[in-house]
């Protein structure tokens, strides 16, 4: 090998452990950085998600989110209630996904459904009494179920 090829392995080289170096510390940064908030939903000025398993609540202008819930287990598909006083959501307590019902400024959920899993099911095949909607009247909720009718 040439000295100017010497060179370029070596300036190649270093480039090389730079950027093997320098992947995983800007991954970790954008790791501790990064937010999944997930299945958000809007009432007037008010954004209702789940992030971390709990919902959040927060201003459609932005600001800081204030958690809604902080239960043990999985707080997933939030839906404002259509007079926005309630929010209707999937809740994973003790394994089995049911429905609750919330105030929308946060308190204590109140459980709508006790169905339990009919089977366990690979994640794939989806959620179980997932929180769809509310029906106009604000009186009914939709739900999607793998239990028959």
């Amino acid at each position: 090998m040439s000295r100017s090829e010497t060179g370029i392995a070596a300036l190649i080289l270093s480039f090389a452990l730079s950027a093997a170096v320098a992947y995983p510390l800007s991954t970790a940064a954008a790791a501790t950085e990064g937010r999944l908030m997930r299945f958000p939903d809007v009432h007037g000025d008010a954004v209702v998600f789940s992030y971390g398993g709990d919902l959040w609540l927060v201003s459609a202008e932005g600001g800081t989110a204030r958690r809604i819930t902080s239960h043990p287990g999985m707080e997933t598909f939030p839906r404002f209630s259509p007079d926005g006083t309630l929010i209707a959501f999937t809740g994973q307590y003790n394994g089995e996904a049911n429905v609750f019902v919330i105030p929308a400024d946060g308190g204590e959920p109140r459980q709508l459904t006790w169905a339990p899993d009919a089977e366990p099911m690979p994640d794939r095949f989806g959620p179980n009494n997932m929180v769809v909607e509310w029906y106009p009247d604000g009186k009914r909720i939709l739900i999607l179920s793998r239990r028959t009718t």
